[in-house]
C-alpha cells in the first residue's frame, strides 16, 4: 500500500470519540451549504411576506455570501489562535443565533443583518471543521475517510437546498428554512462541547489587526464587485470600483503580510509549500466547474426542457448520489494510488462529462443528455474535490491547520462566485448569438458554451496537477 504520504503530527489527547467528531464536522459542513442554497426557491414568498424592493430581496443571498466569503480567512486564523474547540462553537452559536433572528424577522433590514451575521458564523465554523480534520485524523487512511465524508456532506447540503428550500415553504412556512436550524444548532453545540473536550492546540501570537481589516474588507469588496455583474455590466462604475478597492485592499494586505506583521494574519510563506499554493489555485478553478454543473445543469433542465424547480432539483438528485458514493471511494484511493492519479482521473471523468454534456440541446432526452453526463461528472467531481482538500491542507503544521482550512475555504467560495459571475455572462453572449432562434434554442446554445468552459477547467487542474508529487502529500 503506498503511503500518501501525511506526516506524523503532535499527538492531541484524545478524550472524545472519533466517530462523534467527524459526525459535527460533517453536520456543521452540511448546514453551512445548506444555507447557501435552501433560501432561493424561496424569495418570491419572503418578497412578498415581508416587502422587499427587487433589487434588495437579493441580499438575503448575497449578505450570507458575502461575509461567508469575505471573513474565512479571518475564521481560519482565530482557529489557530483562540482553538478550533472554540472558534467551531462560537461560530455555531452565532449560525444559531441568527437562524433564529431570520426566521423571526419581520422587516428586510432585519433579516438581511441577520443572514450577514449567519455568514459571518459560517466563515468562523468552515475553516474549523478543517482544521479540526488535519489534527484529530493523522493516519493516513482514516484522513483520507474524514475527508472524503466531510466534502459529500458539503455536496449533499447544497444539493438538499434546492429540494428541501421549496417543500418547507410550500408545506410550512419559509420562516422554518431559518428556523430548522435552531435545534440542529444547539445540539451541534452540545457534541462539541463534548467531543471536543481535553487540550486544544493553540498558538500564543496575538491576532494580526492590520492584516484583519484590510484582508476581510480586501476579500469582501471583491467578491461584492462580483456578484453586482448580475445586475450591472462588467465595466460599470459599481462594479469596477467594489472590484478595484478590494483589489487594492489585498494588494496592502500582502504588503502588510510580507514586511510590517510581526504575527501575518496569512503568512506568505504557506505559499512556499508546494501543495498548499497548488491545491489553492486548483480549488479556485474548482468552484467555477461546481457552478457550470449544479447551478447550470439546473437551469438548463428548466430553461431549455420545461422542469420546474421542484423536478430539476429530483433530476439532479441522481448526481447528488453518484458524488456521495464516489467520495467516499475517493477516501479509499487516496492512501493506494496517491493524490496526483485520483486527481487525474477525477479530471478525465469531468472533461468527458462536460463535453457530453454540451451536445444537449432543446430536443434532447433527459436519460441520454442530461442524466449519462451528469453522472460521470459527478464522479470527476467526487474524485476531485476530497482530493484536493486533502492534499492542500496536509502538508502544514497543526498550528497552522485553520488558516490553510481558510486559504482552502476562501480559494473555492471566490472561484464558485468569480465563476457564477463569469459564466453567466458567457451564457448571455453565446444566447444572444442564436436571437433568431425560439428561447430554448438560443439558452441551450450558452449553456453549451458554459459546459464547454467548464471542461477546460478540468483540463486547467489536471495540468496544475501534473506538478503534484506522483505520490507523497508532504513532498
Amino acid at each position: 500500500m503506498t503511503d500518501i504520504g501525511i506526516s506524523p503530527r503532535q499527538a492531541v489527547p484524545r478524550v472524545d470519540s472519533t466517530r462523534l467528531v467527524l459526525i459535527l464536522v460533517c453536520a456543521s459542513q452540511f448546514m453551512v451549504i445548506l444555507d447557501s442554497s435552501i433560501v432561493n426557491v424561496a424569495l418570491p414568498t419572503i418578497q412578498h411576506d415581508l416587502g422587499f424592493s427587487a433589487s434588495g430581496i437579493a441580499w438575503v443571498v448575497n449578505g450570507y455570501l458575502l461575509t461567508f466569503g469575505g471573513f474565512m480567512l479571518l475564521g481560519g486564523r482565530a482557529a489557530d489562535l483562540f482553538g478550533q474547540r472554540r472558534v467551531l462553537i462560537g461560530g455555531l452559536a452565532l449560525f444559531t443565533a441568527a437562524s433564529l433572528v431570520s426566521g423571526l424577522a419581520m422587516a428586510p433590514g432585519v433579516l438581511v443583518a441577520a443572514r450577514v451575521t449567519q455568514g459571518l458564523g459560517a466563515a468562523l465554523l468552515a475553516p474549523a471543521t478543517v482544521a479540526v480534520l488535519h489534527t484529530r485524523f493523522t493516519e493516513p487512511n482514516a484522513r483520507a475517510r474524514a475527508f472524503g465524508a466531510w466534502s459529500a456532506s458539503g455536496g449533499v447540503g447544497g444539493m438538499a437546498g434546492a429540494l428541501a428550500g421549496g417543500a418547507i415553504t410550500t408545506g410550512l412556512s419559509w420562516r422554518w428554512i431559518f428556523l430548522i436550524n435552531v435545534p440542529i444548532g444547539a445540539i451541534l453545540i452540545a457534541l462539541a462541547w463534548m467531543a471536543l473536550s481535553g487540550k486544544q492546540i493553540r498558538n500564543k501570537a496575538t491576532l494580526d489587526l492590520a492584516g484583519a481589516i484590510t484582508g476581510t474588507a480586501g476579500l469582501a469588496l471583491l467578491i461584492l464587485g462580483v456578484m453586482r455583474t448580475a445586475d450591472h455590466s462588467w465595466a460599470s462604475p459599481s462594479v469596477l470600483g467594489a472590484m478595484g478597492a478590494g483589489v487594492l485592499l489585498l494588494v496592502i494586505f500582502t504588503v502588510v503580510q510580507a514586511r510590517f506583521a510581526a504575527q501575518p494574519l496569512m503568512p506568505l510563506r504557506l505559499f512556499g509549500i508546494r501543495r498548499v499554493a497548488l491545491g489553492g489555485g486548483m480549488l479556485l478553478l474548482f468552484g467555477g466547474i461546481a457552478v457550470a454543473m449544479w447551478y447550470f445543469t439546473s437551469l438548463f433542465l428548466q430553461n431549455v426542457l420545461g422542469y420546474d424547480a421542484f423536478h430539476a432539483g429530483l433530476g439532479q438528485t441522481p448526481a447528488a448520489v453518484m458524488f456521495l458514493v464516489i467520495a467516499r471511494v475517493a477516501a479509499a484511493l487516496l492512501p493506494r494510488i496517491g493524490a496526483r492519479a485520483v486527481l487525474l482521473a477525477g479530471c478525465a471523468c469531468l472533461v468527458v462529462g462536460f463535453v457530453w454534456l454540451a451536445q444537449a440541446h432543446a430536443g434532447s432526452a433527459y436519460l441520454t443528455a442530461v442524466l449519462g453526463p451528469t453522472l460521470v461528472i459527478a464522479i470527476g467531481i467526487g474524485l476531485t474535490f476530497p482530493t484536493l482538500m486533502a492534499t492542500t491542507t496536509a502538508a502544514v503544521s497543526d498550528s497552522d491547520a485553520g488558516i490553510v482550512g481558510g486559504i482552502a475555504g476562501t480559494a473555492n467560495q471566490s472561484g464558485g462566485s468569480i465563476g457564477l459571475a463569469a459564466l453567466a455572462a458567457v451564457a448571455a453572449a453565446g444566447t444572444a448569438h442564436e436571437s433568431g432562434q425560439s428561447p430554448a434554442v438560443g439558452l441551450a446554445t450558452g449553456y453549451s458554451v458554459v459546459f464547454l468552459l467548464a471542461a477546460g477547467l478540468g483540463v486547467a487542474i489536471a495540468i496544475i496537477g501534473l506538478l503534484l508529487p506522483r505520490n507523497h502529500i508532504d513532498s
